[in-house]
């Protein structure tokens, strides 16, 4: 019998945030966590608990799950009388795409319905007009519990039927955010080498990041279109460019691990006659 609007599945940080954000809209909310420490403050803040994941599953047409990784994903959907009968199931749990497509036919073998999400965002930075969080799964589920996933983000982005889509695009999401840190942090060695404030160079950082976006958003297109004539920037400049950051590295004494890499990639493309073509055409060199 179903005695709230929606179960959350996953009281970590991120599950916590969801909710606490589902119940200061309104909803009546269930939970289920592995540690009944956890369970045990929700219940204090106004949530209902379910002894199981069947009773969770049962309680409420929503169930959204938001655990640690693919193998507790495949451990709560394999939990005896766990089922949805006409519920909805939203993932949104970082897992891989070979988990969403799993949880999309466990959601079908169970007569139910199924999203996976993707969010790109911190707990503190959940609920406000521009979350981040991509969504995919059937387009008719896509509308109906859009509402409720507007609870969680406004800054939603649906992405089609395959419900891998949302983990594969967070996958390459994942890939800009980490060449950026690892980046990021070469920069500061060079700012540090220097006696240059760091602080600083992360807030310039920041003011550059708006421009930068917008780039990387055109030379995205570049690429979808396939054609590489110069629109922006020539790829010979990055060439030079990176090989002037491997030079600098070497010259102080500092880590060449990340310039080596980059400055070999956009060498490896001049080489290959991509020298006056646009930026992106770096990818005929990495597919």
């Amino acid at each position: 019998m179903q005695t709230s609007d929606v179960t959350v599945v996953g009281l970590g940080a991120m599950g916590v945030t969801i909710a606490g954000l589902f119940r200061a809209n309104g909803m009546r909310v269930t939970v289920w966590n592995r540690s009944a420490t956890r369970v045990a403050e929700e219940v204090a803040r106004g949530a209902l608990a379910a002894p199981d994941v069947a009773s969770a599953f049962a309680a409420s047409p929503v169930i959204v799950m938001c655990v640690s990784n693919d193998d507790a994903v495949d451990t709560i959907l394999a939990a005896p009388g766990a089922t949805l009968a006409g519920r909805t199931l939203i993932q949104l749990t970082t897992i891989s795409p070979e988990s969403a497509r799993r949880g999309a036919r466990w959601a079908r073998e169970h007569d139910g319905h199924f999203l996976a999400g993707a969010i790109q965002a911190a707990p503190s930075q959940m609920g406000h007009p521009d979350t981040p969080v991509l969504v995919s799964g059937d387009r008719a589920t896509w509308d109906a519990q859009r509402a409720l996933l507007e609870t969680l983000a406004g800054g939603l982005v649906y992405l089609g039927d395959d419900p891998a889509a949302a983990a594969t695009m967070d996958l390459a999401t994942l890939s800009w955010v980490y060449g950026a840190m690892i980046g990021f942090v070469h920069g500061a060695t060079i700012a540090q080498k220097e006696g240059l404030d760091v602080a600083t160079y992360g807030r310039i950082v920041r003011d550059i990041g708006p421009s930068f976006g917008a780039f990387f958003q055109h030379e995205g297109a570049v690429i979808q279109s396939g054609d590489f004539t110069v629109s922006e920037s020539p790829l010979r400049i990055s060439v030079d460019a990176t090989a002037r950051l491997l030079e600098t590295a070497r010259a102080s004494g500092l880590s060449t691990e990340f310039p080596a890499l980059a400055a070999g990639i956009f060498a490896r493309a001049a080489r290959a006659g991509l020298a006056d073509r646009e930026a992106a055409a770096i990818i005929e060199v990495m597919r």
